[in-house]
């Protein structure tokens, strides 16, 4: 599947690996980056892999929750009301630089990221499995784009920054650039992403691990520098995504290793700096990195 999508993308292979862990953990993606470094083209390569259904909705300043979720509409040839869904209906959405939108069209998509659900004029409707939110931002100091709420970054499993390209990648994507790739060909299929949920939920975490886990939570919730640590969600989040990636490197126990290389991508998003903190420059992922290095797993 990774080999399918660098056909399409070219950048660093753990950007993938973070797209793959989320699948497989249920859980949705939000990517962070200046415009022109590919986020939008990484995202529709990942959907196209999977065949599964895919709907990109363009978040603009004047974009309604309605034109999310689906609205009710007369149908005059049975005079009645019918629902014509929106594309949150789908199994992989894009929600494409999803900050450019305000708060109340956002907090549309918080029932369905988290309940896989929908409420539209008081009737819920379920979403078909699998489910996934792929969401691209731009960085709060481009103009005219809005701060997401936390509530609402705490729905991702993972954010992903995507930094400027290598020099070597940005050579191949100038070499590649007049030859067409077509689109990416579909690996999985939805009943395949279930069933490696359903293995992964499997996996073994030793208690010592989840106890590893709790306390580099609780790293975050007493730092001078935090006003609000990660919650008990994001710890259970970092687990669910060491399962993933134990998973997808061929193993059925969860190693160290796989919660040190996911906690920057699960916990930063999920922390609130102190004012005076931000003020001075310091970034979420400065706490999390210092809770690597400070907070040890064991028994000790």
């Amino acid at each position: 599947m990774a080999a399918e999508i660098t056909r399409i993308y070219i950048g660093p292979p753990s950007v993938i690996e973070a797209l793959l862990v989320a699948m497989i953990a249920r859980g949705h993606v939000l990517l962070e980056g200046v415009p022109g470094v590919a986020k939008t083209t990484l995202v529709k390569a990942f959907a196209q892999t999977l065949g599964a259904s895919y709907r990109r909705i363009q978040f603009t300043p004047d974009l309604l929750p309605s034109d999310i979720t689906g609205t009710y509409i007369l149908n005059m040839r049975d005079n009645a009301f019918v629902l014509r869904k929106g594309p949150i209906f789908a199994n992989v959405v894009l929600g494409d630089e999803i900050n450019r939108a305000p708060a109340k069209t956002q907090s549309a998509l918080l029932e369905a990221m988290q309940e896989r659900q929908v409420t539209i004029e008081g009737v819920t409707r379920e979403l078909d499995p699998p489910f996934l939110v792929l969401a691209t931002q731009n960085p709060v100091e481009q103009e005219g784009v809005y701060m997401l709420p936390e509530a609402q970054l705490d729905r991702f499993l993972v954010k992903l920054h995507m930094g400027y390209p290598s020099f070597e990648d940005e050579l191949a994507v100038m070499r590649t650039h007049n030859r067409p790739v077509g689109q990416a060909n579909p690996v999985l299929s939805p009943e395949e992403i279930l069933h490696m949920s359903s293995l992964a939920e499997l996996v073994h975490v030793d208690t010592e691990l989840m106890a590893y886990i709790v306390r580099l939570g609780q790293f975050t919730r007493q730092h001078q520098q935090t006003l609000l640590g990660t919650s008990p969600r994001a710890s259970i989040a970092l687990m669910r995504a060491a399962k993933s990636r134990a998973l997808l490197r061929g193993r059925d126990y969860v190693l160290p290793d796989d919660i040190r290389n996911l906690a920057p991508l699960v916990l930063s998003h999920r922390i609130l700096l102190a004012p005076e903190a931000e003020l001075s420059g310091y970034r979420a992922e400065d706490v999390v990195r210092q809770g690597l290095e400070t907070v040890r797993y064991g028994k000790s």
